[in-house]
């Protein structure tokens, strides 16, 4: 099946410290293009979830959020450095005493205290580095599987409107088809027509009606195109059959698509087929865009 390079998934995963929530979001990009958004403090996972999406996505603009609920219950402890804080208290008393029964107050609280620098310390508990990738990495999986199923979705969805515009495409090539012998015929016509109207009385010679006509039919002959394009709308078929990351084949076989209209237009020589070439460009260019968005 095929694949969508857009889509969005959620994933969660609880471990000792709180719940990690992964968000994965992708956009249109010719190659992969990974960004990972993550506090610093657990940035030695950053290699593993690259890894991981890159395993199972092979094209778009990724962009991957990781966000940390704690739990109610803070692991956190607050230390006192005590000889940095009696050397602060004698520094106050020493400047009390200096500035004694002038302008220096003799009181203080501890929470003045508590504002000098390095005075108190917070300190979170150690956790192990394994076991917090791990939940990392269970949270994303959980994320890609949702992300994955959104983007199958959409890819159907493509593959769908793609496949219905092959058929239209099959429709006007046959119209070609049908069309393309009728304009030697018309030409052929035109032609007996003007040299009987030059000539009047004269006979014509067949034999240079012919000759005529035939360069004209090879000129406007349309059929190796047709056959190419028939083939080329089989191997859409083949490749969205066969699903996985068919995008970029799919954008160059588009090319070949445009190829071959542009050849039937320039080779017509007929108002009507010209038409038909026009809705097929159009269809082709439709196809384009959708290609565009598979992975």
């Amino acid at each position: 099946m095929v694949k969508s390079m857009t889509g969005y998934g959620r994933g969660e995963c609880s471990y000792e410290g709180g719940t990690f929530t992964v968000e994965v979001r992708s956009v249109n990009n010719r190659y992969l293009d990974c960004g990972i958004k993550m506090p610093r403090a657990y940035i030695f996972a950053e290699d593993a979830m690259k890894s991981r999406v890159q395993s199972s996505i092979s094209r778009g603009k990724v962009d991957v959020f990781v966000t940390l609920t704690a739990q109610a219950e803070d692991d956190s402890t607050v230390t006192v450095n005590e000889g940095l804080a009696k050397s602060y208290i004698q520094a106050l008393a020493k400047l009390y005493d200096l500035g004694k029964g002038e302008w220096v107050k003799g009181s203080y609280y501890a929470t003045d205290l508590a504002r000098f620098p390095d005075i108190l310390t917070v300190e979170k508990k150690e956790r192990d580095q394994e076991q917090v990738k791990a939940g990392l990495l269970g949270a994303l999986d959980a994320a890609l599987a949702d992300f994955d199923s959104m983007r199958v979705r959409e890819g159907q969805r493509l593959a769908e409107d793609i496949l219905g515009r092959a058929v239209t495409i099959e429709g006007l090539v046959s119209k070609v088809e049908e069309r393309s012998p009728q304009t030697v015929a018309e030409y052929r016509a035109r032609l007996e027509a003007k040299m009987a109207e030059i000539l009047q009385n004269t006979q014509i010679e067949e034999s240079r009606i012919l000759t005529e006509a035939a360069i004209f039919a090879d000129k406007v002959a349309v059929d190796e195109e047709t056959v190419r394009l028939r083939s080329h709308i089989a191997q859409l078929r083949e490749l969205l059959d066969q699903g996985g990351a068919v995008g970029r084949k799919l954008d160059f076989l588009i090319q070949e698509f445009n190829r071959e209209a542009n050849t039937i237009g320039s080779k017509c020589n007929d108002i009507d087929i010209a038409r038909v070439v026009v809705d097929i460009k159009a269809e082709i260019e439709k196809i384009r865009e959708q290609v565009q968005n598979l992975e």
